[in-house]
């Protein structure tokens, strides 16, 4: 199906494997519409509860983004390339209702960051180096990393990131906030499959209604806590509202419907 990606689907997981390892990974235009029908497809699917995110190799999550595509743009086709991309994948992949991790293998950089920040959360291995090296080349992050990295690490280490246009390690990462948990190359994969499981005990349409409301109070002008108000009230109507208070009162685990 898919030129520049694998997929595979086993237990509940889906994983999406960004696979030009001659390119380091690297975001072209034709990859960024694979995933986001990989994305969309994974979202659609009742029997998938959560979606690993990762890069085939050893050296390379992302490695940026496809600079021969756009060296020669001009303004508005520029302007249109980071539309278009937030709108196909950045975006869409943080207001996915399947929970999504990104599994962090070697470089993260430019778009391969962004595209692992706008993952639900992520995890790296400890040889990942991560950055956001745009200005280096005379333009910015224009896939929301001016936006997502400030919200994850703070202002000041992000100007520091985006202004250097340096790279830090797994471990300062780890210390910013960046990633959650760090563990060796062979151990990525079966920690993201392992911290899945532990996300599909719960209930799906609960993390979906998580999910909506804490990306609310990264929307302008929006009230993130109307929306946690309306989302809690939301799940009083749902299978697995009335499964999991019965199953706590019972003293027995829970059996969700799913999605």
């Amino acid at each position: 199906m898919y030129t520049n990606i694998l997929t595979s689907q086993d237990n509940g997981i889906t994983t999406i494997t960004i696979n030009r390892p001659s390119k380091l990974n690297a975001l072209n235009k034709e990859t960024i519409q694979e995933l986001h029908a990989a994305f969309r497809v994974a979202d659609l699917d009742a029997e998938t509860k959560v979606i690993i995110i990762t890069g085939s190799g050893e050296k390379a999550f992302v490695a940026g983004a496809d600079i021969s595509e756009f060296a020669d743009f001009s303004i508005a086709q520029g302007g249109n390339l980071a539309a278009k991309g937030q709108e196909v994948l950045f975006d869409f992949v943080a207001n996915l209702s399947t929970p999504v991790i990104a599994a962090v293998n070697g470089f993260a950089l430019g778009g391969g960051l962004e595209l692992a920040m706008a993952a639900h959360f992520r995890i790296a291995s400890d040889n990942a180096k991560m950055g956001l090296p745009e200005v280096s080349l005379g333009v910015i992050p224009g896939y929301g990393g001016t936006q997502r990295l400030p919200q994850l690490v703070g202002k000041g280490r992000a100007m520091e990131m985006i202004m250097t246009a340096g790279m830090i390690d797994a471990n300062q990462a780890l210390q910013y906030g960046l990633v959650n948990h760090v563990t060796t190359q062979e151990e990525l994969v079966p920690l993201a499959e392992k911290l899945a499981s532990r996300i599909m005990r719960n209930s799906s349409v609960a993390i979906a209604a998580a999910i909506t409301s804490v990306n609310a109070a990264y929307q302008d002008g929006v009230d993130g806590f109307k929306v946690e108000i309306e989302q809690f009230g939301n799940c009083f109507g749902t299978e697995d509202f009335k499964e999991g208070t019965t199953a706590f009162l019972e003293k027995r685990k829970a059996d969700f419907p799913g999605k």
